[in-house]
């Protein structure tokens, strides 16, 4: 089967390439070629560097790393939706439920960018972007489970043009078009994507609160011991850390994100000093606002670093969002800048602005328009010290 589309794509190129009666699809027919098999373009000029890891490549392995998030976001859209009606399901059945509400999200969103992700390569006559693909497959993991369709090709065409394309495409783009086209959403359509009613899937108007909203709602009490007495929802560190929460599709499940990171650190895909800088900047913000907890009303203040971990979107944000090479910084020292101001912002947006418990995307998107001007000082010192040393 393999051997025959490959003699069946190479029977047919010549007409696609430059001179060739369907020269002007020639994108279109280049994506599907290397997307199946590995591109045979050599380099023109030196350096020549061997490897059988291309863009393409890279963009898939993080696609596969997200696989299981999907896997278990449908288990778990099921599962809210059982506890909701009051049903008792096996796990498979929740997955089969989670699915036929999830899927169509995965559809409309891969067909918005593609169509998109087409077209301006066939206008600006340049290969069909793979950077569409991992941002087709975050896109629908930052969503509730219940939001409209059209709304999702809405922000997906958002997240596309304008956060990726009317910058150049990929490579050119400031903020994490994902991101971008989540915050879309956000400010457009808040009643779609935030408050208590719209994290579980089936019936209407049900009301579940996310365990962000839980403390951010009240006034002067102590988060943990509110979270723990929830009786709606298992809001305990651990239930929270295996995913068994109201949330967007992809976030819940701790384990499943840490060890689609540490699969990303292996083959090189992510940088671990964005992920080390981030734990330390949350850990060390949580900190401070917990000495401060005592002088003031605000509930948000009082919640420990570790629950502020496995709440919300961080760790995820941390591990697929924060990591992404082309809006975070490229040298290491402004990694770890990067990586710990994007801990301490997200604790900072939780507890200071709890009408906005959330402050994972904020703090990426800020941090995306920052990462320039952080990679520019860190040269800057470099050559300080090289021109100083070199004095000497």
């Amino acid at each position: 089967m393999i051997k025959f589309l490959h003699k069946t794509l190479d029977k047919y190129r010549d007409h696609f390439e430059p001179g060739g009666k369907l020269e002007k699809f020639y994108t279109i027919f280049e994506a599907t070629d290397t997307i199946l098999f590995s591109t045979d373009e050599v380099t023109k000029s030196g350096p020549h560097i061997k490897d059988s890891i291309d863009t393409k490549r890279v963009m898939i392995l993080v696609v596969v790393a997200l696989l299981p998030l999907y896997i278990f976001g449908a288990i778990n859209v099921g599962f809210q939706n059982a506890i909701a009606m009051g049903l008792e399901r096996t796990n498979g059945e929740n997955f089969w439920f989670g699915i036929n509400q999830i899927l169509p999200i995965i559809m409309i969103t891969f067909m918005t960018g593609a169509v998109w992700e087409l077209l301006f390569a066939v206008v600006r006559k340049h290969p069909v972007s793979e950077g569409f693909l991992v941002t087709c497959a975050l896109i629908p993991l930052v969503m509730p489970p219940s939001i409209p369709l059209w709304q999702v090709s809405m922000a997906t065409t958002f997240g596309i043009v304008i956060g990726k394309e009317i910058f150049g495409g990929v490579g050119m783009n400031i903020f994490n078009p994902a991101l971008v086209a989540r915050a879309f959403l956000f400010f457009t359509y808040p009643a779609r994507i935030s408050g208590d009613k719209v994290w579980v899937a089936g019936p209407d108007g049900y009301s579940g609160a996310t365990a962000l909203a839980v403390p951010a709602a009240e006034v002067g009490q102590n988060a943990q011991s509110l979270l723990e007495g929830v009786t709606q929802f298992d809001y305990s560190w651990w239930n929270m850390f295996m995913g068994w929460i109201p949330g967007s599709i992809g976030e819940t499940n701790k384990i499943l994100i840490i060890l689609g990171a540490l699969f990303l650190v292996i083959t090189k895909i992510a940088n671990w000093r964005v992920m080390v800088g981030s734990l330390l900047g949350l850990v060390g913000m949580a900190t401070i606002t917990n000495l401060l907890a005592p002088f003031s009303t605000n509930t948000m203040l009082s919640l420990p670093a570790h629950y502020h971990l496995v709440m919300g979107g961080f760790l995820f944000g941390m591990a697929f969002m924060a990591t992404e090479p082309v809006t975070g910084c490229h040298t290491n020292q402004g990694r770890w800048v990067y990586g710990i101001l994007f801990g301490m912002l997200t604790v900072i947006v939780r507890s200071i602005n709890p009408a906005y418990p959330e402050g994972t995307m904020l703090a990426i998107l800020l941090l995306n328009a920052f990462a320039p001007l952080i990679d520019w000082f860190v040269v800057q010192g470099n050559i300080k010290r090289r021109m100083a040393r070199y004095a000497q």
